[in-house]
């Protein structure tokens, strides 16, 4: 099914909406939180979500890929031709907030450019707008060289502590989340946003092994305190694309033990998104577990070959169970995401002998044919 297709059922709703409460009304309120009912109508009306985290091979992090003067086009373009040819329906992308604080305009013109290669390829969108992950004291302008050997070196967070802990930026935070999603609220090419990755992550084998000077005091309480903003500033804008923050610790087998964090993204999202790199049993725990909330599930992060998650089988059980699935990683490239997260305790001098992360080369060269193959199997038989 083509990403230019506005699913009908929520074409419906939306009309029915309308002529029940009228557009001046509607505007007026906040979206609530969709049913079940809503969530399920909306990933029946949509081919299966299958696709990858997206990066392009020539960007360390969010700011490279966006900023005006290292958007690249052109490796976009040939890069999402290689996921058509794999069969992927879907990407989950990246931004960052400096980003609209730099040059509103200039980045929304970008992500509309973006859409339109993505659209071009048959592939919708999933945009990430906030992310505690990696380096806390993100810059704009040049971005630094990858350390040698080291996984992810240069991805930066968004906030970033300074940001996240002064209550002066929040209005920004606020703008570029109602900004950003009322840009492309209707816009059939986005599939959904996903407003925080990770958001209770300290990083502890990375930047918060030195807390004091990295990773600011508090975070964890701080970033919950946004988690439950950025929804409410999210539905204010009144998008017709589901809103969620993935679950990413575990397998949630006890509602009772779920952390504040994971009870804000469990209660507040539209769709049920989780992280997994485990392998098969740990992964169909992770299904099993939350199919309790009725709603759609995808699996927004997961593939890391050492670990034993890996495509075959665990990609072949996401489909078997209609879980929308994301792996993480795809052209290999100056995010070094072929090297495992250990490399930021010990890096590495040569190509690791299996690749943790990605797919591809940068000339295009699958790292395993028969993952390919496999991948390609999978999305020729989705329906």
């Amino acid at each position: 099914m083509s990403t230019r297709f506005r699913p009908l059922r929520h074409l419906l709703l939306l009309a029915f909406t309308l002529a029940l409460v009228g557009p001046t009304e509607l505007q007026a309120q906040d979206r609530q939180r969709w049913t079940p009912e809503q969530a399920n109508a909306w990933y029946d009306d949509l081919p299966w979500l299958v696709g990858c985290n997206y990066n392009p091979s020539t960007a360390i992090n969010q700011l490279e890929m966006w900023q005006a003067d290292t958007f690249d086009p052109e490796t976009i373009d040939r890069e999402l031709a290689w996921a058509e040819d794999l069969g992927f329906t879907s990407i989950r992308v990246y931004l960052h907030h400096l980003l609209w604080e730099q040059d509103a305009d200039g980045f929304l013109g970008r992500l509309d450019q973006f859409l339109t290669i993505a659209d071009r390829h048959g592939i919708g969108v999933m945009f990430v707008l906030f992310d505690s992950v990696w380096d806390p004291h993100p810059k704009l302008g040049p971005q630094r060289d990858p350390e040698p050997g080291v996984h992810n070196s240069g991805w930066v967070q968004s906030p970033g502590a300074d940001d996240l802990m002064n209550p002066d930026r929040e209005d920004l935070l606020k703008a570029y989340t109602v900004g950003v999603i009322s840009r492309f609220k209707d816009d059939p090419r986005v599939h959904a946003w996903d407003l925080w990755n990770e958001p209770d992550n300290t990083n502890d084998n990375s930047y918060g092994r030195n807390k004091l000077d990295r990773e600011p005091e508090g975070k964890r309480e701080r970033t919950l305190e946004l988690l439950e903003r950025s929804f409410t500033w999210a539905r204010s804008a009144n998008p017709s694309q589901p809103l969620t923050s993935g679950v990413w610790i575990g397998q949630w087998s006890d509602p009772d033990r779920l952390s504040p964090t994971e009870r804000v993204q469990l209660d507040q999202s539209d769709v049920i998104t989780f992280h997994t790199y485990d392998p098969l049993d740990r992964a169909r725990q992770c299904v099993e577990n939350l199919r309790r909330y009725g709603r759609p599930l995808l699996c927004t992060e997961f593939m890391a070959r050492p670990n034993g998650s890996t495509f075959d089988p665990v990609l072949g059980f996401f489909k078997d169970q209609d879980v929308g699935a994301y792996c993480w990683g795809f052209v290999a490239g100056r995010s070094n995401t072929i090297y495992p997260w250990d490399s930021w305790q010990t890096p590495y001098a040569s190509e690791p002998p299996v690749w943790f992360h990605d797919i591809f080369h940068p000339d295009g060269t699958p790292y395993r044919p028969e993952e390919v193959s496999y991948i390609q199997r999978l999305t020729s038989q989705a329906d």
